[in-house]
């Protein structure tokens, strides 16, 4: 009995403990809820204004504590490109006027000059752009470029190869030899020979070899009778202008011939302005059966002196395409004179004083303008060379005589 007694009056006791801590627990709760829905000093009730001092303004940064802040507006697309930039104002032309367009060329003349000693044909090198004056009609020009070249070589071998006689082509065979002898591996040289007609041996090359194999296949003929004994020289070599017309640089023409022509359909008078029109080429001329003229002139009567007076002009002609290209003329009689004539044409070709100048008379219009150079000391008065034993030496200024103006609807 009191065993069970003790049991009530200790759970009765626990009963008590709980329900004392539950009523505590809600007057906590709700104590703490009433403080939370009551303003506090620093915060205006609902429905009231805050003060000036800590009103928000309209934009920037915040005014105190908790204030609210203004941020700048985003665009509304923020990877749109930028706005292009005004559009260049065009300009029209008036009303039935087309587009035009204005350019002005400034003529440039390039001469090529030699000076060879007279007595040895060599070129004399070491002078200087004050040694040289040229003039245009007459008209003294400045000199605005000056350089010494020696360059590899653009050149055509036009060689009469007709029934004019075995001593003539056998002159020329040996001519074209011996200057083929003296072609360096960078030159660039064609064969071309002529009766009537004209034939071509071998185009363009550098291989040398292919235009002595041209030359031997000629001489295994040289003693049979040839297909015509008519030459047209003429129209060879305005065939052979217009081929190299072609060709970019300067360029050259060995002519080897006996100069006669019989059958051309241009006249001299029109071969001559053809060689006169002709840019950056330069003939040398060799002319053939000298050997043969020497033995038989004054001989024969009548008919003699008219072969004579005949081979007169045509050497004659010879030389005058030479001169008027800046080129050089050869009258060998003896195949032993051949090495050194050749040997005159490489030098002269390779080492040359190269002139440019702009023309005082810029017109153009397709008139013929008159070359003439000199060599000068440095005073001023004409140029006298001498050898290493103070001896005068004499020279020869080779330069072409002229060049014609391009026109203006080239």
């Amino acid at each position: 009995m009191l065993k069970a007694d003790l049991k009530a009056r200790v759970f009765g006791r626990s009963l008590a403990g709980l329900l004392f801590l539950a009523v505590l627990t809600v007057a906590v709760a709700t104590e703490g809820r009433g403080q939370s829905q009551a303003p506090s000093p620093s915060q205006p009730a609902a429905g009231q204004q805050p003060p000036a001092d800590q009103q928000a303004p309209d934009a920037g940064g915040p005014s105190g504590d908790n204030g609210p802040i203004a941020l700048p507006k985003k665009p509304d697309n923020p990877d749109a490109p930028p706005p292009p930039a005004p559009a260049r104002p065009e300009f029209k032309n008036p009303e039935g006027v087309p587009n035009m367009s204005l350019r002005v060329e400034v003529p440039e003349v390039t001469v090529d000059v030699g000076v060879l000693i007279e007595r040895t044909h060599r070129f004399y090198p070491g002078l200087k752009p004050s040694n040289f004056r040229v003039y245009e009609d007459g008209v003294e020009q400045k000199v605005e470029g000056f350089k010494r070249t020696e360059a590899p070589i653009t050149v055509l071998l036009l060689c009469e190869y007709a029934a004019r006689g075995y001593m003539f082509r056998v002159d020329m065979l040996n001519s074209a030899w011996a200057f083929t002898q003296q072609l360096r591996p960078q030159d660039y040289v064609a064969m071309m020979t002529f009766d009537l007609n004209t034939h071509i041996v071998s185009d363009f090359t550098q291989d040398k070899k292919q235009i002595l194999e041209g030359i031997n296949i000629l001489g295994n003929g040289v003693y049979m009778p040839a297909a015509f004994r008519e030459t047209a020289i003429f129209d060879a070599l305005s065939e052979s202008l217009d081929r190299l017309s072609r060709v970019e640089g300067q360029k050259y023409i060995v002519l080897i011939a006996s100069g006669v022509d019989t059958m051309s359909k241009l006249d001299l008078d029109q071969i001559l302005k053809k060689v006169k029109a002709s840019h950056d080429i330069t003939i040398f001329s060799i002319s053939t059966g000298g050997m043969l003229l020497a033995m038989t002139e004054g001989t024969g009567g009548m008919g003699g002196g008219m072969r004579d007076m005949t081979y007169l002009q045509a050497e004659n002609q010879m030389k005058t395409f030479s001169d008027m290209t800046g080129g050089m003329h050869f009258e060998p009689r003896f195949s032993g004179e051949l090495p050194d004539d050749v040997k005159d044409i490489n030098q002269n070709i390779r080492a040359k004083y190269e002139l440019v100048y702009h023309p005082l008379n810029a017109k153009q219009d397709g008139t013929w303008r008159k070359i003439h150079v000199e060599l000068v000391d440095d005073e001023g008065q004409p140029l006298r060379l001498q050898d290493e034993k103070h001896k005068p030496l004499k020279y020869d200024i080779i330069a072409r005589d002229g060049y014609r103006a391009k026109q203006e609807v080239e």
